[in-house]
């Protein structure tokens, strides 16, 4: 893999500076938290688990027992985002307490994880947790060749190659299981950090597995961006299959935690990185795709019952799990501690957060030069507002490599021959300006950027927007976005990315190549350094 070919101007030399002599930092000062108090924290995070997918949010067709249990008996959040809808840029926000355009070559996805972030399992370990992973930790991407780093940066791979019979022809990870085992050979003298990252409901899918183990095709809710005929319902069941799956080992996990006396005085969050693997959510600056689902519990702190209206991002974990570990949040996270909050017995609007950012540079790999589909956006109460920077380029990837931003499935099938509203809805070009009002349509479906009726609200948002991106120091708000462009792709291309690009080559210089593309376009090549999950 060659190096990243970003050489900082004084800019960035100013802006991540901090960050960078900070990355060999000594142990964090600790604060006034005695070790014998210091509680335990159990990450559990989904993989393309959407956030209205669940009992708690009242969900009925996806059963969701033991993540209703953990809102239940702690505090369910109605408004947990992420800052950038995809796999790898979500768990560095996760991981260093960022926003992603704070991250550089973090921001896209299947990109370097850079040196000079720390990540809090690595704070917490020099502090005397003790840390742990199972399933799926920061990526894809590489984490190796820049960082220099040993390990994935969610901690260290623990059993990952545990599995338990398929329940739907897949072979699955028995993430409970690691995590007995992880426990069992624990210090017991020292407080734990784990990761449990599920695969699940990440795609591929058994087809006709929902019908197959007892979903009614009517019992299904289709959302308005998709067409509600049978096979997207089915789609969608088999979907829910997996999210159950995936339900089960929370309540094994709680389960161990209990039968070792440890539940009291253990912190469980679980989330997701982003929505559902479908058309116009995973990846796309819709409120579907950047929404999550998360509950807290912790019956030492958390009064049970709660619900929580609060805007919160998913960078601010780092920061509330240094500070209920004692410790002082590290410089670098730019996230609010979430520790006052969890402690208050209030529920509804606690602390009035009510304001959240979002945005992207480069997912997928699916456009000429390796360019991605910038975006920011700002969400509120009543409204989000979102604006592309290139509205010329194709936002879910060309037609000519199958829309490579969209995970392959039937429904983006469907979607594809289909044509008309919903084929132009998920994998047409936009507007560069988008604005949504979430109170009369919850999905984000209608664009009303050019109703003069909200011309005042879209101006307003988008000042404050690029205000805030400001205040952030994003290289995009402060004229020094080409650095996005230079930020290089690690991973597995878009079957048939490269035949295209040599057939753009050959029209522009009017020469036929005589060079024989390796077998698939590459790809197999690089799955093997970056894997192949998306």
């Amino acid at each position: 893999m060659n190096p990243c070919r970003f050489r900082p101007s004084w800019f960035f030399a100013a802006v991540f500076g901090v960050a960078l002599a900070l990355g060999a930092a000594p142990t964090p000062a600790r604060a006034a938290t005695p070790a014998g108090d210091r509680p335990n924290v159990l990450f559990i995070i989904f993989d393309d688990w959407g956030w209205q997918h669940a009992g708690a949010y009242g969900s009925t067709w996806v059963k969701t027992p033991n993540f209703d249990r953990v809102a239940r008996e702690g505090a369910l959040f109605k408004n947990a985002f992420t800052s950038n809808p995809k796999c790898s840029p979500c768990r560095a926000t996760i991981l260093t307490g960022r926003n992603s355009w704070q991250l550089k070559e973090a921001v896209s996805h299947n990109g370097y994880f850079p040196a000079g972030f720390e990540v809090y399992p690595d704070l917490l370990e020099r502090a005397g947790y003790t840390i742990g992973l199972t399933g799926k930790g920061w990526g894809p991407g590489d984490f190796e060749t820049l960082a220099k780093r040993t390990r994935n940066p969610a901690g260290p791979a623990f059993a990952t190659a545990t599995t338990v019979p398929p329940a739907t022809g897949i072979n699955r990870n028995d993430y409970a299981k690691n995590f007995d085992l992880f426990l069992a050979q624990r210090a017991k003298d020292k407080p734990f950090c784990f990761w449990m990252g599920f695969h699940e409901p990440h795609r591929q899918y058994e087809l006709n597995s929902g019908v197959r183990l007892g979903k009614m095709l009517k019992d299904v809710t289709v959302p308005p961006y998709l067409p509600d005929i049978a096979p997207i319902r089915g789609d969608l069941a088999d979907y829910a299959i997996e999210v159950e799956y995936a339900d089960a080992m929370i309540g094994r996990a709680l389960a161990s935690l209990e039968a070792s006396g440890l539940a009291e005085n253990t912190l469980v969050v679980v989330t997701s990185d982003h929505g559902m693997p479908f058309p116009y959510v995973k990846g796309q600056i819709h409120e579907d795709g950047f929404h999550l689902p998360m509950a807290m519990r912790w019956p030492k702190t958390i009064k049970p019952g709660r619900v929580i209206d609060d805007f919160v991002n998913v960078r601010d974990l780092a920061p509330t799990y240094m500070e209920i570990a004692g410790l002082a949040p590290h410089t670098q996270m730019t996230g609010r501690s979430l520790a006052a909050l969890l402690r208050s017995p209030a529920s509804g609007w606690v602390e009035n957060r009510d304001v959240m950012l979002i945005g992207k540079e480069r997912h997928d790999i699916g456009r000429p030069n390796d360019w991605g589909y910038p975006v920011r956006a700002i969400r509120t109460k009543d409204f989000l507002y979102v604006h592309n920077f290139h509205p010329e380029r194709w936002p879910a990837g060309n037609p000519e490599t199958d829309f490579g931003n969209v995970d392959p499935s039937p429904s983006k099938e469907i979607v594809k021959a289909m044509g008309g509203y919903f084929y132009e809805l998920s994998l047409g070009k936009r507007l560069p300006d988008e604005l949504y009002d979430l109170r009369r349509d919850p999905a984000g479906v209608y664009n009303l950027a050019n109703d003069l009726t909200y011309a005042a609200t879209l101006e307003s948002m988008r000042t404050r927007m690029m205000t805030m991106l400001k205040e952030e120091q994003d290289p995009r708000a402060l004229g020094q976005a080409a650095i996005f462009d230079t930020y290089q792709y690690t991973g597995p291309r878009t079957k048939g990315y490269d035949t295209w690009l040599r057939l753009q080559e050959e029209k522009i210089t009017g020469q036929k190549s005589e060079t024989p593309l390796p077998a698939n376009d590459r790809k197999a090549s690089r799955k093997k350094k970056a894997g192949a999950e998306n």
